[in-house]
């Protein structure tokens, strides 16, 4: 009962990360195809001033979910650390890289070196989900095996690990693009508005188009699978479609209330995590006999995890929400100088 317990959380924490974390490295990709200096100022300007205040904050879940995978399932997490370390390293890597070209691009005066730092921060915001979702595949795919002490190239590089990288790109581009359809209707922006908000309806379609194929795929790659997220987990898996097709026909309503679409968006990725949970459970590696109560770490620590979980609630909910609010309500500036990209971009000249 722990475990399971604990699981929960750990795929709570997983939803989180996707559904705020994942809004930013969506940004990131839009950002990347905003286009040239001129044509992509005011979408990387907007991207810019929404991410800025909370793009830290939101990978704080990242780090919860390390931290509950390996203290309550360890075994199970060096399984998967041994099989897939090349992808994970990719994805911290592009963490890195993000942050990096993300914080110098405000710092840096001349043209080119903002360009180059942007690139580093849209580049990477592209490569570190695709990792991750390679990473994910592999585990569905039933690829990361019990005990496996090498590293494995098939286990993230078949076609269900691929399937789930693309996905994972695209669904944070969809959940961005949404996000920023809201935040460019707040401040009155119609050309963005719509500009976001075609983007938003594209990248939803891609996303659909990618789920579709990766339930297929599992047809052959995971038997088991697909036949409980065609089962108990249905439910679930047409809650996410349901979702997907309701924001594409609020974002058609001009004057849609700001909370639905992005309150849709983000119940529809929920639904899709929470149905890969379900239709998984009780197995933690697919097509091994490793299971949340066998893997588990000793009962007092799986305890300890679910009181500190408590605590975290308790503790991190509220400035959160502060957070939040404070964004929303566009109180919360910065004192840092303006971007040379995100400034007007008629007064740019690169010096070179």
């Amino acid at each position: 009962m722990a475990a399971d317990a604990v699981g929960g959380i750990l795929l709570a924490g997983i939803a989180l990360y996707a559904i705020l974390g994942g809004a930013d490295f969506g940004g990131g990709l839009w950002d990347l195809l905003a286009g040239g200096d001129r044509r992509g100022w005011a979408p990387r300007r907007l991207i810019d001033d929404s991410i800025t205040p909370v793009w830290e904050a939101n990978h704080v879940w990242l780090v919860f979910d390390l931290v509950i995978f390996w203290t309550a399932f360890p075994s199970a997490f060096a399984d998967v650390m041994n099989t897939a370390a090349l992808p994970l390293w990719l994805a911290v890597g592009g963490i890195v890289l993000r942050g990096s070209g993300f914080a110098f691009r405000k710092e840096v005066s001349r043209l080119s070196l903002v360009r180059a730092t942007g690139a580093i921060f849209a580049l990477s915001s592209l490569m570190t989900p695709f990792f991750m979702g390679t990473v994910i595949g592999a585990i569905a795919s039933g690829s990361v095996h019990a005990n496996a002490n090498h590293a494995s190239l098939y286990a993230w590089t078949n076609t269900t690990s691929l399937l789930a990288g693309f996905l994972f790109v695209a669904a944070c581009g969809y959940l961005a693009a949404v996000y920023l359809t809201g935040e460019a209707a707040r401040r009155a922006d119609d050309k963005l508005r719509v500009y976001f908000s075609r983007r938003s309806q594209a990248a939803g379609l891609v996303a659909g188009a990618l789920s579709l194929g990766l339930l297929a795929e599992l047809h052959s790659s995971n038997r088991a699978l697909y036949r409980h997220l065609t089962g108990r987990a249905l439910p679930l898996v047409i809650l996410s479609g349901v979702c997907g097709l309701a924001v594409i026909g609020l974002l058609m309503i001009p004057r849609m209330r700001l909370w639905a679409p992005r309150a849709v968006a983000a119940l529809g990725v929920a639904a899709v995590i929470w149905g890969w949970g379900v239709a998984q459970y009780p197995a933690l590696l697919p097509g091994t006999t490793v299971t949340l109560s066998n893997a588990g770490a000793p009962h007092a620590v799986l305890v300890a995890l679910i009181v500190l979980f408590g605590a975290a609630v308790v503790l991190i909910g509220p400035p959160f929400a502060l957070l939040f609010n404070l964004q929303g309500r566009r109180l919360l500036s910065s004192d840092e100088p303006p971007l040379l990209s995100t400034t007007d971009p008629h007064a740019m000249q690169d010096p070179q």
